[in-house]
């Protein structure tokens, strides 16, 4: 007998410390390694994060107690326990049913709202309010590496955005390779670039600074370097930034060419006079179509 009230003791000790060890492993992780999500710097990537929060906070309210109520009956209710009232006809406890099916389904019904709200607050194709006009980048995901083109400037570039801070982005984004996906953690996202197909996201940095920006889905074996720089800076360093890139080699079709064949590790590099609807014409060469022609909402 002792040696049964020895284990029950040992188990429950070491589930405290499993689970002790587990929180303490989060908060480290979480302090030490800074996770962009847990730090945005714009409109979008602040309101996910603050509906992460809610959303956290909101499950907590089934989950402690569910492991306070755990160790409270694995303790109480241990082999040993010779004090503890056996009680187990509990079937048609209204109280208890009340309990473990009212809340979950307060907290779905809190959810259902909240998402309803979200999935139209944060709708990627919704155009963000602001003073300023919003500039215009065209997005194409290549194996394995990504093209920035700004049409209204006539300049582009390779895995690196530049960005003026407190202005809307419109991204305009597809893909000349397998399906991608575009994200930058810090401003919010991401939205997927496919093939022969057009989508929007809306972001904008109120921080001056860099931010990292991945692929967040596997296309390939040069996956893993898919990375690019976004840099928000001010109006003047927009400007500076694009009188550079104008002294750049030009991108003609026979270059896009070159540069869409896969390649991995690829270095940032700006072009000038980017080829007429370029841009159009990658999603046209997907649908069957001439690839000179234009779809409706397209950039001419």
């Amino acid at each position: 007998m002792a040696a049964k009230k020895g284990n029950v003791k040992h188990r429950v000790i070491g589930f405290i410390f499993l689970l002790l060890a587990l929180v303490l492993t989060v908060i480290l992780v979480t302090s030490h390694l800074s996770p962009a999500l847990l730090h945005p710097s714009g409109e979008v990537g602040r309101k996910q994060y603050n509906l992460l929060v809610f959303g956290t906070l909101l499950s907590l309210i089934v989950v402690i107690p569910v492991f306070v109520m755990t160790i409270y009956i694995v303790t109480k209710y241990r082999v040993g326990n010779k004090k503890a009232k056996y009680s187990p006809n509990w079937g048609n406890n209204r109280q208890i049913e009340a309990l473990w099916w009212g809340v979950p389904i307060l907290l779905i019904g809190i959810l259902s709202v909240v998402t309803w709200n979200s999935s139209h607050t944060l709708d990627p194709y919704r155009p963000l309010v602001s003073s300023k006009k919003s500039l215009h980048i065209q997005v194409v995901a290549l194996d394995w590496k990504w093209l920035f083109i700004y049409p209204d400037q006539d300049i582009a570039s390779v895995n690196y955005a530049q960005l003026p801070v407190d202005t809307p982005i419109d991204f305009e984004i597809t893909a000349d390779a397998p399906m991608n996906s575009f994200w930058i953690p810090k401003l919010g996202g991401q939205i997927y670039a496919m093939p022969g197909m057009s989508t929007h996201l809306y972001l904008n940095a109120d921080k001056l600074g860099e931010f990292e920006g991945s692929s967040s889905n596997i296309s390939g074996e040069g996956f893993a370097g898919m990375r690019f720089t976004a840099h928000s800076g001010s109006e003047t360093d927009f400007k500076s930034w694009v009188a550079k890139a104008k002294k750049s080699p030009m991108l003609m079709q026979a270059d896009y060419d070159t540069l869409a064949k896969p390649s991995q590790n690829n270095p940032v590099t700006t072009y000038s006079m980017v080829e007429n609807n370029l841009y159009d014409s990658i999603v046209m060469k997907y649908m069957g179509g001439n690839s000179s022609m234009s779809m409706p909402g397209m950039t001419q």
